[in-house]
């Protein structure tokens, strides 16, 4: 049988780290053994799926580029299959009717935890008689658990586990509404998408022997199960929106790329030897399953920086400009009118560890900015800078060809005429039509800039210093 495997996320919010890590570990493994990856929507819980995190999660997916051979399917839109397999169930003794109260049930949950015992249900309602079953009245649909015997399922990252069936009681698989509950519809959509392979959180794991044991009444094929261990933050607790961005789309947002993130999610509990970096190809090619780490990982997001600063630094440019565009527009910046950006991308990448701090670095020279740095422009835009900034612009605007070769004689022709270090021309020529004090070197900063915008920006320059020196006077 060929490998299927399935990301089920439940539409209550946004997809977070832990589900995109399961997501990808889940395509990685179909992937890697030339199956399917499924995506299903478990939006059963009416009161918190909403339209909106179905939207964010597949804007997630593809965002990160989890691409699915089948779906999206959405369990609100197989009510019907579910009721028909309750009702196959019911008539076959392996599933019944419960009309046992609410109060009944908090009573006996109290009684039991008085008494030290684990809270399950009973069995009242197990084998009553046909004359005392009325359907007319409130009642939900238990799953009829076996009462001896045991579970065991090898789990793929965790080893053998068996759980008994006397620590499982007869679950509810149909509320009073009729509606069918999350370990049901699982069982019932793994089976009908013939789902080989489930890898799940850790969470999960609670869940599994009750699933198998609806699987074995159904006479379905078990998959076979991975459980994740959950992703701890940098203090060891349970990751959460006290630890910076846990939204897959808050890393879209803060500058990073899908390609990064990915990188960084795969190795959050696999390794293969010492290698940091992956390419897709390479996942697909060295992913095993079966080497998914059984401890917690801890999310550092400083070696998520590092690995976004080596793919801005490595990829190609086609494949950063698509996510540089969007950060581009969210900062109202254009590349019309100015430099090439495949020029920039290489030269800036070296500074920038997100695509936003990138995008600040090159704004200055696609977009006017309104004030000088205030650190750069008080220690590099005084007095002494005038004369330096006046000969030199002079020479720049005496320029027939805009090359970087022209402009650097300028530069050094200026220093040298007015007999003083480099630094003196070239310190308050950068902060004067770049704004701040960082840049590449100065003829390529004054070429990507281009003529007319550093004219005027020398101007803007002098202007500050006259101001200042008046201020001071």
């Amino acid at each position: 049988m060929s490998v299927k495997t399935r990301f089920a996320p439940s539409p209550t919010g946004y997809l977070h780290v832990g589900g995109a890590r399961t997501a990808l570990y889940s395509w990685l493994h179909a992937k890697a053994n030339n199956g399917q990856f499924v995506l299903r929507i478990e939006d059963t819980d009416l009161e918190r799926s909403t339209p909106e995190a179905v939207e964010a999660i597949l804007d997630g997916m593809k965002w990160l580029n989890l691409d699915w051979n089948e779906g999206p399917y959405y369990q609100t839109k197989r009510f019907d299959r579910y009721k028909e397999v309750i009702n196959q169930l019911v008539e076959q003794g392996k599933a019944y009717p419960c009309f046992c109260s609410r109060e009944r049930l908090d009573d006996l949950r109290e009684e039991q935890m008085a008494n030290k015992e684990k809270p399950r249900y009973d069995g009242k309602c197990r084998h009553l008689a046909k004359e005392d079953i009325d359907l007319t009245k409130d009642h939900v649909i238990r799953f009829k658990n076996p009462k001896d015997g045991s579970v065991t399922f090898r789990d793929v990252v965790k080893g053998e586990i068996t759980i008994s069936n006397s620590e499982l009681d007869d679950l509810i698989i149909a509320r009073t509404d009729g509606s069918p509950t999350y370990n049901f519809t699982v069982v019932i959509d793994d089976m009908d998408m013939q789902i080989t392979q489930v890898i799940r959180g850790d969470d999960h794991i609670n869940n599994t022997p009750r699933q198998i044991n609806i699987f074995k009444a159904l006479d379905a094929p078990i998959p076979d199960y991975g459980h994740v261990p959950m992703i701890l933050g940098d203090d060891g607790k349970k990751l959460s929106k006290r630890h910076g961005a846990v939204s897959v789309m808050q890393y879209r947002d803060d500058g990073y790329l899908p390609q990064a993130v990915l990188n960084y999610l795969v190795r959050l509990g696999w390794s293969h030897g010492d290698q940091e970096i992956f390419s897709i190809d390479e996942m697909i090619e060295l992913f095993d399953v079966n080497d998914i780490n059984k401890a917690p990982s801890a999310f550092n997001t400083q070696k998520l920086n590092w690995l976004n600063q080596q793919y801005l630094k490595t990829l190609p440019v086609s494949e950063i400009l698509p996510h540089l565009q969007w950060h581009l527009e969210k900062a109202g910046i254009s590349l019309e009118g100015g430099p090439d950006i495949g020029e920039l991308i290489p030269e800036f990448a070296e500074r920038a560890q997100t695509l936003k701090e990138l995008v600040e670095s090159i704004r200055p020279y696609y977009s006017e900015f309104e004030e000088f740095e205030a650190k750069a422009a008080k220690k590099h835009l005084r007095g002494v800078a005038k004369e330096p900034l006046v000969l030199v612009k002079e020479k720049l605007s005496a320029l027939t060809e805009w090359s970087p070769e022209a402009l650097n004689n300028a530069i050094n022709a200026t220093a040298e005429q007015l007999e003083i270090g480099m630094g003196k021309v070239g310190m308050p020529l950068r902060v004067a039509v770049t704004g701040i004090g960082m840049s590449p070197s100065l003829d390529l900063t004054l070429k990507w800039v281009g003529k007319d915008r550093a004219l005027s920006r020398i101007n803007k320059a002098l202007e500050f210093i006259a101001e200042r020196e008046q201020a001071q006077n």
